[in-house]
């Protein structure tokens, strides 16, 4: 890692934009040591990463910088795609390349391993599979992390868990040093999971299915949910736009939850009432995304339904239980909502408040010529001649 003195942090005449940093992690770098880095180009304390990528592995972390912390739970909880490179032929303690070997497997067993074989092996990881994380995890036992048990000497066992192995596609199968003598075979695959899935142990349960044992040697996370290694930026380009006198490029937490969730599109009395905490009446929402506000004014909904109560993904591709990102009329997200109350009496409540104690203001009706709404040129008003102010008391 570079010196701290090094690493330049914004002028602080900057703002700070709330919002997610997709980072393409370095090899060798922890994902606290990420967030470290973050602190300093970002300015500000108020950083965190959604889900843990190994020291050994590089690619998509995603990093959320001030308010847009209180979305990275639900990136966490999003399905990601990993490149692997498994070596078939040795077992090792920490089913990666960094442990120490614990058994290979005889050179007449690998050359006798064929293609079909390990394909075979591949299809039934996957899909719905009960999964034994790997030993060297950060799962706690006693209150302690599974891998500090492991450096201490101790043999741990831990549970099966279920997981979803969405894809796993094998893009090449080679043997080392030649076909007919191998030591070792490789093999290059895309694993597309659930989140809690762990790709050194499907390396491991590979490697063990085939009766030779195996390791992962290589791990690059390709995507996190929505966003992609397209989309990152390495932490020396970070460095300088900051360098440059700028900030690092931040998607804004508005265009975020519009990415995440469903959306739906409040009023102005609605969207103050729910920044106040309080109940508003319960209305579908819209799937989000870039298209979401295309045609849409304040209260308009669409098929989305209760996201947060239905057992089904709603339409737009939102896995089950997700709340809602409710809008002002000005586009500031003011919270995280979902439906409660039995199906007469339903009801939108805040379960994560982003726009606290703000009270929106719906501006007059344009005139007839439609040229100018009043609140035009306000500072205090929102795109749609909404005004938004922070209340000091109820």
């Amino acid at each position: 890692m570079t010196d701290r003195q090094e690493i330049p942090s914004p002028a602080p005449s900057l703002p700070r934009v709330a919002g997610l940093v997709v980072v393409d992690k370095p090899l060798g770098w922890t994902s606290h040591d990420v967030v470290s880095r973050m602190r300093r180009l970002a300015g500000t304390r108020k950083v965190g990463h959604a889900g843990t990528l190994d020291p050994a592995a590089s690619g998509v972390l995603v990093v959320g910088v001030e308010k847009a912390t209180k979305l990275l739970t639900y990136v966490t909880g999003t399905d990601k795609t990993y490149r692997a490179s498994i070596r078939l032929g040795a077992a090792t303690v920490t089913d990666d390349a960094e442990g120490d070997v614990t058994s290979t497997a005889a050179p007449e067993r690998l050359a006798a391993l064929t293609d079909d074989a390990v394909l075979a092996a591949v299809a039934e990881l996957t899909g719905e599979i009960q999964q034994v994380p790997s030993a060297v995890s950060a799962i706690k036992v006693d209150g302690q992390r599974s891998y500090a048990r492991v450096r201490k000497g101790e043999d741990v066992e831990l549970p099966a868990r279920p997981v979803t192995v969405h894809e796993f596609t094998v893009h090449g199968i080679s043997r080392e040093p030649t076909d007919a003598e191998p030591t070792a075979v490789d093999v290059e695959a895309t694993v597309t999971c659930s989140s809690g899935t762990y790709i050194r142990a499907l390396a491991r349960d590979l490697g063990e299915a085939l009766g030779v044992g195996g390791h992962l040697t290589a791990l690059r996370r390709t995507r996190v949910g929505s966003f992609t290694l397209e989309q990152s930026h390495t932490l020396d380009e970070l460095t300088e736009q900051v360098r440059a006198g700028g900030t690092v490029s931040t998607l804004p937490i508005d265009e975020a939850a519009r990415g995440l969730f469903p959306v739906r599109e409040l009023t102005a009395p609605e969207a103050t009432d729910l920044s106040h905490g309080r109940r508003i009446a319960a209305a579908p929402a819209r799937p989000g995304g870039a298209a979401s506000r295309s045609g849409a004014g304040a209260g308009d909904t669409a098929s989305a339904g209760d996201v947060a109560a239905s057992g089904s993904e709603p339409a737009g591709g939102f896995r089950a239980g997700l709340p809602v990102a409710c809008f002002a009329p000005d586009g500031t997200l003011v919270a995280l909502a979902e439906d409660r109350g039995p199906a007469d009496r339903r009801y939108t409540t805040s379960v994560l408040g982003i726009a606290a104690g703000m009270t929106f203001t719906a501006a007059a009706a344009p005139d007839a010529t439609g040229v100018e709404k009043p609140g035009a040129g306000d500072p205090g008003a929102g795109q749609d001649g909404t005004k938004r102010t922070e209340r000091t008391h109820d």
